[in-house]
């Protein structure tokens, strides 16, 4: 149970520090041409960097915590954050028509789910 919460966590942290470069790095008109990007077209610069930042930070939370053992509860706090934001894109890519993002961020959100349930109960890092 331990080394599969291990390997959603990082494969989440991989997505949104990705995500958040993508995010951060990348013009927003450029975002908007690519594949479950349209969504930016719709949202201010300040916005769409805003969330990459916040992506850069969720790949932190889901790993440096327990691995620096310095607050390891932030791992299933992020995770549930991480659901949010997830929630968010999924209601974003319905309105563009992006079903297969959708389908993608579900994935996404149910490891999350798992994470967090993990963290916080069976394997909590708590004790």
């Amino acid at each position: 149970m331990n080394l599969a919460l291990w390997v959603c966590a990082a494969l989440l942290a991989t997505v949104a520090l990705i995500g958040g470069i993508t995010k951060t790095c990348v013009p927003k008109e450029k975002l908007a041409q690519t594949p479950g990007g349209a969504w930016t077209g719709d949202a201010s610069v300040g916005f769409v960097k805003t969330l990459g930042v916040l992506e850069i930070l969720a790949a932190v939370g889901l790993i440096a915590p327990a691995v620096t053992d310095i607050a390891p509860v932030l791992v299933p706090v992020t995770a549930i954050c991480w659901i949010v934001l997830m929630v968010g894109a999924m209601i974003a890519h319905l309105r563009q028509g992006e079903r297969m993002t959708v389908a993608l961020n579900l994935t996404y959100l149910a490891l999350a789910v798992f994470v967090a349930w993990g963290r916080f109960g069976p394997e909590s890092f708590l004790g």
